[in-house]
């Protein structure tokens, strides 16, 4: 299955759950009773914040899938040559290498979000999910600051 129609799955998840737990958030909230309101309330509460993350994650997806298309199109991602394990994986040492050179690009630019994409692609090849994403979210608030001829 694709990412995008997990990701669709998803969103047609958190909704159900969202339509069944107001309904039954709405049945405690109207109960009249003390701790059913208060547990109505949390349970109202609850399917909204979910609703939220599930859409700021989808939206930050399509984000980078418009900028990767961007890029692609000026030629500017990079080449996908390096060697890789046995399961696909890039190599450790490859990873590290790729690092490296993406982490001079942005150390030479730090103001433009291409460098940060890649630079995020390359912390992801690195294993490093966690600054893969803040760098890729570096590159998106930095592409939303930037004129639009760029």
């Amino acid at each position: 299955m694709t990412p995008r129609r997990w990701a669709w799955l998803l969103v047609v998840a958190v909704v159900a759950y969202f339509l069944l737990a107001g309904t039954r958030g709405w049945a405690l909230l109207t109960s009249g009773d003390t701790a059913g309101v208060l547990l109505g309330a949390a349970v109202l509460v609850l399917p909204v914040i979910g609703a939220w993350v599930v859409w700021r994650e989808v939206a930050f997806g399509y984000a980078m899938q418009t900028m990767g298309a961007d890029l692609a199109a000026r030629g500017d991602l990079p080449i996908d040559d390096f060697a890789r394990t046995a399961s696909g994986r890039m190599l450790p040492s490859e990873g590290q290498r790729f690092l490296a050179a993406e982490r001079a690009r942005v150390e030479a630019d730090p103001h433009d979000w291409r460098g940060w994409y890649r630079f995020g692609l390359a912390q992801d090849a690195a294993r490093d999910r966690r600054r893969a994403r803040a760098a890729m979210r570096e590159a998106l608030r930095l592409r939303q600051a930037s004129t639009p001829e760029e």
